[in-house]
């Protein structure tokens, strides 16, 4: 679908030459005098309106293959948030130590041990950000990947239901006010992706973690950009 829109882009840019169409030599006209006749107007025809709503986001998350996809990109990060936990943890102590050196320490003792800990904190700032946009590009792009399959299924169980519109909810600032909660299709959908997919299960639930928490910032859910989410495809 995205090279679908890339040529459509490059036709309308006119980066690509649009293919000629073969020039047909008029026939010659009939020996009769009388017109052709004008064909006839097609004139739209109405149908019942069917509208069903869907979060869709968080129906490709919530799918099987979803679950799945954002535990292995947190696995694939999982070292590099164990560093930033030693990183923060030897930092906690370094300050601890600061402050319970004794009077007698001379200025330039405690300004070593400052310099030290503001360059150990500025470096794990860094490193922090660098994760977690790494962490967000990653997980995007496994996020499209599902969808694409998700919006597939959409669509066939909306036209198998007699939907004609079905109007995505997942962004907070969506123009509908309000709607009846049965016309709500995400589940339907995620039950009827699950199905097509019976051979990736649910991830079995994790554990709580004992100890110290961890004093890295988790990466937060999934939040696909608008951009990543596919378009129906035309008919």
């Amino acid at each position: 679908m995205n090279r679908t829109l890339g040529i459509l882009a490059a036709l309308v840019a006119g980066l690509l030459p649009v293919p000629a169409v073969a020039q047909v030599s008029p026939a010659p006209p009939a020996s009769t005098s009388q017109p052709a006749a004008a064909p006839a107007a097609v004139t739209p025809q109405a149908i019942p309106a069917k509208i069903a709503l869907i979060a869709f986001q968080q129906a490709v998350i919530a799918t099987n293959e979803g679950q799945r996809t954002v535990l292995d990109v947190q696995k694939k990060f999982e070292p590099q948030k164990a560093k930033l936990d030693a990183l923060a943890s030897e930092i906690d102590s370094l300050k601890k130590q600061l402050q319970a050196l004794p009077a007698t320490t001379t200025e330039q003792e405690r300004a070593s041990r400052e310099k030290s800990i503001d360059t150990k904190e500025k470096q794990y700032q860094r490193d922090v950000d660098d994760a977690q946009t790494s962490y967000q590009s990653d997980l995007e792009e496994a996020y499209g990947k599902v969808a694409q399959k998700v919006n597939i299924v959409m669509q066939s169980y909306a036209k198998l239901n007699g939907y004609t519109l079905v109007l995505d909810v997942s962004n907070q600032q969506s123009a509908v006010m309000w709607a009846d909660t049965q016309t709500d299709i995400t589940e339907a959908v995620i039950t009827a992706y699950n199905a097509s997919t019976p051979n990736i299960t649910a991830p079995p639930p994790a554990a709580p973690s004992a100890g110290r928490p961890s004093t890295a910032p988790k990466p937060a859910a999934p939040a696909a950009p608008k951009a990543t989410t596919p378009k129906p495809p035309s008919q």
